[in-house]
């Protein structure tokens, strides 16, 4: 999107020796963790970032933006996100191009359709204006769908999508205006640990004492997690979108639509698409950007939406998932490494819950009551079935 964000020249580059908070990752979960640090007043955060800020997980999603979840806490960090975006613009003096077209699940199964409505009430009670529609009304909000091919779908007109990008800009500038040491190509070699908890991070530009550790690191962050001695199953996964011409639509103003069976999705682009599927991969690092995800795209689209088959693609790129074994945020105080704090895995909806999420994070380590219970999103939920998080509405 058109939105200028560097800012590079803005960033300080002398690395303190202490800190009282240290954030490694500058994407959306550590500047909006930071950021919501600052403004309760605390002073000394360090926020670190092995390439530039918001180059890794959060350089290219998506961007949707919804409260359209079927767990109450995604449902929470949803519609808390996208009230923080309604006002981005009035709170940060940054423009997020928040483009509020709705989203709209596909149903293809009596099983979907009744995740749908669960979820749909759910949401509703928590005061989400989303609803179920038909065939007929569906296709009228979204015309590229094939009616004979969808039961029922979940239309929640409030949510879009938005450019990260321009998010992380906007926390950055306020963080630094706060007094936040934002320190960009600095790789994190080391978190040091004692009987007492965490002590110290290295990084190639020396030691910072510390006693608190945030991991925000995205899809990299098992191996921080590694470092501070805390097991966090976060494994990278690639995701791959392409963009269609920009020429005026047909249809100019289609939702951010997802079919549950096939995991196809494709809303504006400006004037062109966005389209892509969540192809099947290799867990891995790898970013480049291939068309081998088309053929799984054109066999889905056959069946959901035949008119988007065969795209006709100008541009398109490659980003990471960070999934966990439940397909759910991992946010808490580690149980095993006191000072230890981990934000991440996240599994393809962060960004949408950046605002909310780093404010949680917020709370978390400074003890406050909050919008959620503190263990709602604990890794110490694996290995206990009861405790596992079901989300139906992801992709």
């Amino acid at each position: 999107m058109g939105v200028k964000t560097d800012l590079r020249s803005t960033y300080q580059h002398l690395q303190p020796t202490s800190a009282d908070v240290v954030i490694i990752g500058g994407g959306i979960m550590g500047v909006s963790t930071a950021f919501h640090l600052a403004s309760r007043g605390v002073k000394n955060i360090v926020l670190l970032e092995r390439h530039r800020l918001g180059r890794g997980s959060s350089a290219k999603p998506m961007g949707g933006v919804r409260a359209n979840f079927s767990d109450p806490n995604n449902v929470m960090l949803g519609q808390r996100s996208l009230e923080s975006f309604r006002t981005f613009y009035e709170d940060f003096g940054t423009n997020i191009e928040l483009t509020q077209v709705g989203y709209l699940f596909l149903a293809r199964t009596e099983q979907e359709v009744a995740d749908l409505e669960l979820a749909t009430k759910v949401q509703n009670e928590l005061g989400v204006r989303s609803r179920m529609v038909d065939p007929k009304e569906l296709v009228q909000i979204n015309p590229f769908v094939d009616e004979q091919a969808v039961l029922a779908g979940s239309f929640s007109p409030d949510d879009g999508f938005a450019c990260p990008a321009a998010a992380v800009n906007g926390y950055a500038r306020a963080c630094i205006q706060l007094g936040v040491t934002i320190l960009d190509m600095t790789e994190v070699l080391n978190i040091e640990t004692g009987p007492d908890g965490v002590r110290s991070v290295e990084t190639n530009l020396g030691v910072i004492s510390t006693d608190k550790v945030v991991c925000a690191a995205g899809a990299w962050s098992a191996a921080i997690g590694e470092m501070a001695g805390h097991v966090l199953p976060v494994e990278p996964v690639r995701r791959m979108i392409g963009i269609t011409p920009q020429q005026p639509l047909k249809h100019p103003s289609v939702p951010f639509t997802l079919d549950l069976g096939t995991k196809m999705y494709w809303h504006n682009y400006y004037n062109g698409l966005l389209v892509g599927i969540s192809h099947d991969t290799v867990p891995g690092f790898d970013r480049d950007f291939t068309f081998e995800w088309l053929d799984e795209f054109n066999a889905a689209a056959s069946v959901v939406a035949p008119s988007l088959m065969n795209p006709r693609l100008d541009e398109g790129w490659a980003g990471l998932y960070e999934n966990t074994p439940d397909r759910n945020a991992i946010i808490g105080a580690s149980s095993k490494v006191p000072g230890f704090y981990y934000i991440t895995g996240f599994s393809g909806h962060g960004f949408l819950q950046g605002p909310a999420a780093g404010e949680f994070m917020a709370d978390i380590i400074q003890g406050k009551e909050s919008f959620l219970p503190a263990d709602a999103f604990s890794v110490d939920r694996f290995g206990d079935e009861d405790r596992e998080l079901v989300e139906t509405n992801i992709i």
